[in-house]
């Protein structure tokens, strides 16, 4: 998973040994429309969209409209080093803000019927 270091989920996954990666179904766009243009520091996007929250192993968070759930381990952590990205990339998508790569072993797999 790649996080800017500016956001705020970037907080919550430091804090966890654990996070997770959600896919949503194709009715959700809206709300992760929403998600993607609003801070949480600003908006409760969860009270927002209309999310449930539920917990899967390690105590990990996710949503339960979410139809897949990868529950990770974090497993590395390591900033984004400037040379792997093209500079028409770069130039293009950065501000010196380069993601923050989180590695993590699947060890739960949770699917919404």
């Amino acid at each position: 998973a790649y996080i800017r270091p500016q956001r705020y989920t970037k907080e919550f996954v430091d804090r966890s040994e654990y996070f997770t990666l959600s896919f949503f179904p194709e009715q959700y766009r809206k709300q992760l429309a929403l998600c993607g243009a609003k801070s949480g520091r600003e908006l409760d996007k969860v009270a927002a969209c209309g999310f449930t929250v539920a917990e899967g192993a390690g105590g990990a968070p996710y949503f339960e409209q979410a139809e897949l759930v990868l529950v990770c381990r974090k497993r590395m952590v390591q900033p984004m080093e400037e040379a792997l990205i093209p500079p028409e990339v770069r130039e293009k998508w950065y501000k010196g803000d380069y993601h923050i790569m989180y590695w993590g072993e699947i060890v739960e797999a949770l699917v919404q019927a």
